[in-house]
């Protein structure tokens, strides 16, 4: 049964062994250069040594290091591996988290990583705004207050009135700076502007302004050298490459087995393939990858391939801006034409298996939240060019020599936009556009440069249709709230929930604010996302029944596939990876390694 933040933190504090596979028991046999790709971001020798910047040099369980990692539990967000945070403690009311860094963690100039130095981190934090770092009138995102216990022990308390589910999630996950160098960055009253923030007067909003140009200034802040509380330090890094070494004051330093590791860089998933296809890498983070270089990559002597659980899904989203995609109806027969069993072997072939239904979630976690006999109830939108013709008749299309037409007499035409570089997204544009040009819709699938070009685009609202990554777990919040959150206009700001109309504010999905779903009434789906933010774990079913019935039912986004996450390994110079269905599987491999996986071959 799921239990709540409360009811799980009054039973103990939460030391996190791992569940679905454990921490490797062998020890680490030191040598040797781990070779894989930096697969968040490409590399840039120009970019900073910041967590915080979008492409900077510092890597994810390797230099840069957050409180704990996030495991892949379909139901608990809150299942995270141990990182800086040794242990933490959550009052049974929820609203109090005392975290106990661990005993030895020193940065890699041989200091310790103290609380002084988490609470700096808290400060950085709260320059980025967004989840209970927001600063706003009424409180102070959802933390109120951040207090030092003693050097090794920090406590962090909710606003008053505050009930965030997803507090402690946050928490975890954020950031861990030493404030030996970010300390300098910050006015020395930075506590007070964070409170006068808080206030909803000409001073609070002076107090918020300065606040965000300091966040500006934090992103684009490089120290002159790497100072890592991570198994490894940044040596160098280049346009080609990034080279860390092993870090011999880290806490876990006698579980780390490579001295060094390099990070390729890459331009899509192409180059992945060439370098696995060449024996280059080691081990490869996940990259969609068709079934005709899969087959090339095991045949590599030491290739291997593991597999696990992503909670991510691919869905083809609509900006309802643009007619006719503000008709629920056009909506759903395109889901009736749309083979999707076919997208998904073209796009996904072997990362992927064809969402059975539209919920907002993946299928497990669906299962996991809802239970079969609810998940039955959603329509799965099987192909039926009888019912979609149906469907588009109603919404006023007309059909005319084979053409679908609009109620203005103009042919139903629109270009369906990808990222140049996602081969998955793609293929399966290409293979959409080509099955509803066959069906009377005159589809072109054109590609944006690159993917923050496309990102930003999108948001811009310069699309009638392209892909979106959905159903964004563990966290059902995160993952309704990609539909149901800024990119559909709905924001929380001072504890307020607001909606921005269609083209405002970053609200390029241009949907409905409510909708009236059979069975179950009128519903806002701002709403109920943002209650899944405050209600216990073990109280949300309800709500993510409504939204999962409300998604089925106005398909803001039709999901196509839920990613499978393939990863490949090669035996030949190191050993002891994973197991497959391992929750670490959506980590870096540097997370691997600090749970003592990945040891120098015998």
């Amino acid at each position: 049964m799921k239990r709540s933040i409360g009811a799980l933190a009054a039973a103990m504090a939460v030391a996190l062994a791992a569940v679905g596979c454990s921490e490797s028991p062998q020890q680490a046999k030191s040598g040797g250069t781990y070779t894989t790709v930096e697969l968040t971001h490409a590399i840039d020798p120009q970019a900073p040594i910041n967590p915080w910047a979008g492409k900077g040099n510092s890597f994810s369980g390797y230099s840069a290091m957050p409180l704990a990692f996030r495991k892949n539990h379909l139901t608990d967000h809150n299942q995270h591996y141990p990182g800086i945070a040794e242990s933490w403690q959550v009052s049974a009311d929820g609203a109090e988290v005392t975290i106990k860094i661990q005993p030895k963690a020193k940065w890699s100039d041989g200091t310790d990583v103290t609380s002084e130095d988490i609470k700096t981190s808290a400060a950085v934090a709260f320059t980025q705004g967004g989840s209970v770092f927001a600063i706003s009138p009424g409180s102070t995102g959802s933390l109120g207050e951040v207090t030092i216990v003693d050097a090794k022990t920090i406590k962090f308390t909710q606003a008053p009135g505050a009930r965030n589910n997803i507090f402690l999630y946050s928490l975890l996950n954020m950031w861990v700076l030493p404030k030996s160098v970010y300390g300098p960055q910050l006015p020395a009253d930075f506590w007070d502007k964070v409170k006068t923030g808080a206030q909803n007067t000409d001073a609070g909003k002076a107090a918020r302004d300065e606040l965000a140009a300091l966040g500006k200034k934090i992103i684009t802040f490089g120290p002159p050298k790497d100072v890592s509380a991570g198994p490894f330090v940044l040596e160098s890094v280049n346009a080609s490459e990034a080279i860390l070494v092993k870090n011999p004051h880290f806490f876990n330093a006698d579980k780390i087995g490579p001295d060094k590791v390099r990070l390729r860089n890459y331009t899509g998933n192409e180059q992945i393939w060439n370098y696995l296809t060449a024996g280059e890498l080691d081990g490869s983070p996940f990259t969609a990858t068709p079934t005709n270089v899969v087959e090339q990559i095991l045949k590599v002597p030491g290739s291997a391939k593991l597999t696990g659980m992503s909670q991510v899904s691919a869905a083809l989203a609509f900006n309802q801006k643009y007619a006719p995609f503000d008709k629920v109806q056009v909506r759903k027969a395109l889901a009736h034409l749309i083979d999707r069993g076919e997208v998904q072997k073209i796009g996904a072939p072997d990362s992927g298996s064809v969402a059975e239904h539209t919920s907002g979630l993946i299928e497990g976690a669906a299962k996991a939240w809802i239970g079969d006999a609810e998940l039955a109830k959603l329509d799965p939108y099987k192909v039926d060019r009888a019912r979609a013709e149906t469907l588009l008749t109603q919404a006023g299309l007309s059909k005319q020599d084979g053409k679908w037409m609009l109620p203005n007499g103009q042919p139903f035409a629109f270009k369906l936009q990808v990222p140049n570089g996602f081969s998955d997204w793609v293929a399966a544009g290409k293979n959409i556009a080509s099955q509803l040009t066959n069906a009377g819709i005159a589809v072109e699938a054109q590609t944006s440069a690159d993917y923050a070009v496309y990102q930003k685009e999108m948001a811009e609202g310069k699309y009638a249709a392209g892909f979106w990554l959905v159903a964004l777990g563990p966290s059902t919040y995160n993952a309704y709230s990609r539909l149901y959150g800024g990119a559909n206009g709905w924001s929380a700001f001072g504890g307020q929930l607001t909606h921005k109309p269609a083209g405002e504010g970053g609200n390029w999905m241009g949907g409905a604010e409510t909708a009236t779903i059979p069975g179950y009434g009128t519903l806002n789906p701002g709403q109920l996302t943002y209650q899944l933010s405050q209600l216990p774990v073990d109280q949300a079913k309800d709500t993510i029944v409504k939204l999962a019935n409300y998604t089925s039912d106005q398909l803001p986004a039709i999901q196509m596939w839920n990613y499978v996450n393939v990863q490949f390994v090669n035996t030949s110079r190191f050993e002891n990876f994973p197991p497959n269905d391992c929750e670490c599987l959506r980590l870096s491999h540097g997370v691997w390694m600090q749970l003592g996986y990945i040891q120098p071959k015998k």
